[in-house]
This record gives C-alpha cells, sequence and structure tokens, in this order.
C-alpha cells in the first residue's frame, strides 16, 4: 500500500526544523542562483554569459547549477526556502530576439526588469588584453561594490524614474554583497572591483535608467623600492650565491655615478630629486602586525626609556618602516553588459506592475487595477483561512480518536457482552424460528 502524502507547505507539518534552519542561513551573507529561463532555447552566448556572471557572484552563489529544458521559475522558487537563496538573477530571451536579465528578491520580490542591450563575454574581454589575468584566489571572496551616479541630484534631474523606485534600485543592488566594516576587513579579502556605473541623462534618453555593469580584479606591486635598486639587490644575491645564470648583472661600465643608473627610465628617486611625481594610483598600506606583549620587567625597561626620550624615537622609527607605498591596478575580468530597467514589479515575477517605461495607465486604469488587485488579495485570504480551518478540524479529529482509544478501557465489559450476545445468535439458525406450514402446525391446530 503506498505511504499518505501529507502537505509541508500549508499544514502544520509547514514548522520543520528544515525551514528554520533555512531561515538562519538566510539571515547571514546573501545567496544567489543565476539562472538561463529555456534552457537549451537562449543560446551559446546567452548561456555563457550566464556562467560569467556566475563567477562574478561567487563565492555566494549556486556555480554548478545545471539547468534542465522541463524546469520552470516555481521549480527554483520552491527551492529557494531550503536553500537560503536571497536573490534570483534570471536571464532569458524574448520572442522578438532581446535579451533580458530580471534581478528578484526571494521569496517576495520586488524583481527589476532589464534589458541587455550590448554585452561582451569573458573571452572577449581578455582575447584584447596583452596580459589577460585567469582565475584564482579572486574568486574566494565576494567583491567591493562601487556603485557611481545612483544618488547624485544633477544625474537624476531629467529621469523619468521615481525617485523611491532609484532608491529601490540601490537597495537591491547593495543586498547583492555582504556589508563590509572597514574597521574589521582586512585589506587582503577585497580582490575584486564590482563597478555599476549609471549614466548621465540626456536628452536623447529621455531619462531612462541605464547601468553599465564592469568587473575587475585588483593587482597591487610595491613601489617602496625602485625597479633599478631591485635589480641591484638581485645582483647582490647572484654574487653571494652559486650560479650559472648569466644576464642579470647590470651593465655600470658606462656610467660615471650610481645615481645615473638609478635615475634611468624615468625613474627619480628622493635622493636624486626633490619634485617626486606623486600618482594618485599609489596609495601608502600600514601593516597591522599584532603587538607583542611586553611583560612586567619590558615594561619598566620601556618607562625608563621614555624617560630618557629614546622609546619616542623608537617608535618612529617601527611606524616608518611599517609604512609602504604600493601601486593599486585594476584589471577587467568581464563580463561586461548595458542594463536598461524597463519593468519594476512588486511580487516575484508576478506582481502588480510598479513602474513600466513604455505602459503608461491614467488614474481611472489605475484605479481599477487596484480594485483587481484588491479582490485578488481577498480571494487568497479567503483560501488561506480555509486551509487554516481544514487543518484545524482534521487536527480536532486525530485528538478526538486518541481520546476515543484511551477512554475505551472503561467500557471493555460491556462491549464483552454484546459480543457474547452476537456469537449466540449467530450460532442459532434462524430457519427454526419461521414457519412453512409443516406437520407440526397441523397438530398445534387440532389439538
Amino acid at each position: 500500500m503506498a505511504k499518505r502524502r501529507t502537505k509541508k507547505r500549508t499544514h502544520v507539518g509547514a514548522n520543520n526544523p528544515v525551514v528554520a534552519s533555512a531561515e538562519r542561513r538566510s539571515a547571514g551573507n546573501p545567496k544567489s542562483m543565476v539562472i538561463r529561463i529555456g534552457a537549451g532555447e537562449v543560446g551559446t552566448s546567452i548561456s555563457q554569459l550566464a556562467t560569467d556572471v556566475r563567477k562574478v557572484m561567487e563565492p555566494g552563489t549556486a556555480s554548478r547549477l545545471k539547468e534542465r529544458r522541463g524546469n520552470k521559475l516555481k521549480d527554483y522558487v520552491v527551492m529557494c526556502g531550503p536553500l537560503g537563496v536571497s536573490h534570483l538573477l534570471l536571464f532569458s530571451r524574448s520572442e522578438s530576439g532581446n535579451t533580458n536579465l530580471r534581478v528578484a528578491l526571494a521569496p517576495r520580490g520586488p524583481t527589476m526588469h532589464f534589458r541587455i542591450e550590448k554585452y561582451s563575454l569573458c573571452k572577449d574581454v581578455q582575447r584584447v588584453q596583452r596580459h589577460p589575468r585567469g582565475g584564482g584566489k579572486e574568486f574566494l571572496t565576494p567583491p567591493l561594490l562601487v556603485m557611481n551616479n545612483f544618488a547624485t541630484p544633477g544625474a537624476d534631474a531629467k529621469s523619468k524614474v521615481p525617485k523611491h523606485l532609484e532608491s529601490l534600485a540601490t537597495t537591491v543592488f547593495q543586498s547583492l554583497f555582504p556589508p563590509i566594516k572597514p574597521q574589521q576587513t582586512p585589506l587582503q579579502t577585497i580582490r575584486r572591483v564590482l563597478l555599476l556605473n549609471r549614466e548621465p541623462n540626456s536628452e536623447q534618453d529621455d531619462g531612462t535608467f541605464i547601468v553599465n555593469f564592469r568587473h575587475y580584479a585588483i593587482t597591487t606591486k610595491s613601489t617602496t623600492v625602485s625597479k633599478p635598486l631591485k635589480r641591484l639587490q638581485a645582483a647582490e644575491k647572484l654574487m653571494t650565491t652559486k650560479s650559472s645564470r648569466r644576464g642579470r648583472m647590470p651593465n655600470l661600465g658606462k656610467l660615471e655615478d650610481i645615481a645615473d643608473y638609478m635615475a634611468e627610465d624615468g625613474y627619480m628617486t628622493d635622493a636624486t630629486s626633490g619634485s617626486e611625481v606623486e600618482s594618485d594610483a599609489e596609495v601608502e598600506v600600514v601593516n597591522n602586525a599584532p603587538r607583542r606583549v611586553l611583560s612586567s620587567k619590558a615594561r619598566l625597561a620601556a618607562e625608563r626609556g621614555e624617560q630618557n626620550g629614546q622609546a619616542h624615537d623608537d617608535g618612529d622609527d617601527d611606524v616608518e618602516q611599517n609604512v609602504e607605498r604600493r601601486a593599486v591596478k585594476l584589471v577587467e575580468l568581464g563580463p561586461r553588459m548595458r542594463l536598461r530597467l524597463t519593468k519594476v514589479e512588486e511580487g516575484l515575477c508576478d506582481g502588480k506592475v510598479m513602474w513600466h517605461e513604455y505602459v503608461h495607465k491614467t488614474s481611472e486604469q489605475v484605479k481599477e487595477l487596484e480594485r483587481r488587485w484588491e479582490r485578488r488579495r481577498q480571494e487568497k485570504a479567503a483560501r488561506k483561512r480555509e486551509q487554516k480551518a481544514n487543518v484545524e478540524r482534521k487536527q480536532a479529529e486525530k485528538e478526538a480518536k486518541k481520546q476515543k482509544k484511551s477512554g475505551g478501557a472503561d467500557g471493555d465489559e460491556d462491549e464483552d457482552e454484546d459480543d457474547e450476545e452476537e456469537e449466540a445468535y449467530s450460532d442459532v439458525d434462524f430457519d427454526d424460528f419461521v414457519s412453512d406450514g409443516s406437520a407440526e402446525d397441523a397438530e398445534m391446530q387440532d389439538a
């Protein structure tokens, strides 16, 4: 006999530990799923674009997700709860050939619809680079989100997008990645940058909401030691060690002074020139090494040194040694996308349209839509009440059966007597009590 199905979502079983654990997971860092709707129909380019966007969203995404042709959006929405997924990025292609991206917050929305006007894959971006950067440790930590022109009053002056929807777009994009705490987040963990640049509005675009999507890797290089000095250090190391490699010793025979060699390639140091050109890409990084806890004797010695004026100078030397100048460079990883906001919905891809770029309704049409959605909400609330009443009724019936079984011990004697009578009557042949006009009836009449 087949096992009876038990409803999990709308009945008492919905309060299960699986859902509770999923809620605890979703309360932490955001998780996302990048999905191509209509697998096998969107084409190889859209499939590769979805794969590239998964790399951008790592590590908090389902990077090994396999879509099937028969999967629907409802299948992924159902799995958002148990897996703790908070965002859905849905790639699709319309019948007219437009490529679309929907960014939705699970499980209740809202949903933002974007049209991808232009895009370039990671392989296209790396093909034009001289020294492309492949995958490495950069994808072990989430990227740093940089948003430009999202809250600039001058850029939004001609925008036809309402202010509250612009703030909603900012909130949705910010919630894609975990927040960064400047005082606690180590700088070594920030290895990528996701740049979302909103194009300023002009008269040609008629105030549309267009966002440029860029993805970069952060590379740093120490500039405290110059390149010629590094060559001399390498030459010194080569002289002190036994090695058969040649070609690393710099040729200083044609130079009159070591300063000429240090100033080659347009590099000027503080020792050779007082007017060093500073670049915006160079920053000072302080080495936050853990401090050693001093013992009582060492602390007393340090206090005596402070009285003599020695500890202050030593501390300044330590600070100067811990500061290092590094040049920061961004290497584009891809992909590139130009996103145009077309529609905003309340629910998860199925709700009231809050804003549309092309469809504009009058106040009467808006009121009619409000009445229609209010009627839908009332019908939904009625169905929920009916389901709740059915659950309570079934629970009461189960409790009544349990009480009947527990209270059946008091009436065991009555039930036994009834059983004996039924057994006695079952042994008697009821044909003996039926008169069929036989000889016995004739004798009774004669008497």
